[in-house]
């Protein structure tokens, strides 16, 4: 049976609740299971699985993630947008957090790089809709062509309100 998509991930969190307060006011996600001090299950906005990130407090005396420093383990997790009008909106609220590291053109994806309360990173990304992607585009792919995003360029490049990822990520 071939694997279709990622259902959830899980998180080891210091505070729970500020765990809860950062993805529910930041990213819009919806808490299903709240279980104070120890664990909580969220729901991505426009998600239909049970729950899209689930996390588990461990305590103020865990250390930082050592992945990718000192040790093998997850660098991200990359949540997806429909529009750049939202990738913008959220810069600004990951700006006013003080929570956003860095923005990257990938020339298909244009995406956002942040970090939660705990320092894990996640990225937020915009995905060239399929009828978008031309020759020329997977040529600066392959080179790997990329830059530090500038997200008013690419809105006027091609709309606010276009729907990313259409035959890419999402069915055509």
């Amino acid at each position: 049976m071939p694997i279709t998509r990622l259902n959830h991930a899980v998180l080891y969190v210091r505070d729970v609740a500020l765990t809860r307060e950062f993805y529910e006011t930041v990213l819009g996600f919806r808490t299903k299971v709240w279980m104070e001090g120890r664990a909580a299950f969220f729901q991505a906005p426009g998600s239909t699985n049970d729950h899209d990130l689930g996390t588990f407090q461990i305590g103020s005396g865990a250390g930082p993630s050592q992945a990718g420093t000192s040790s093998v383990g997850l660098y991200h997790l990359a949540w997806e947008v429909d529009t750049l009008a939202e990738l913008a909106r959220l810069a600004e609220v990951l700006t006013s957090r003080g929570a956003l590291v860095g923005a990257t053109d990938h020339v298909t994806t244009k995406a956002l790089y942040a970090k939660d309360p705990d320092g894990l990173e996640f990225e937020v990304c915009w995905i060239l809709p399929a009828d978008l992607i031309s020759d020329d585009v997977l040529a600066k792919v392959a080179a790997m062509d990329m830059k530090p995003l500038d997200i008013t360029m690419e809105i006027a490049r091609y709309g606010a309100e276009t729907r990313g990822g259409v035959g890419v990520s999402i069915p055509a």
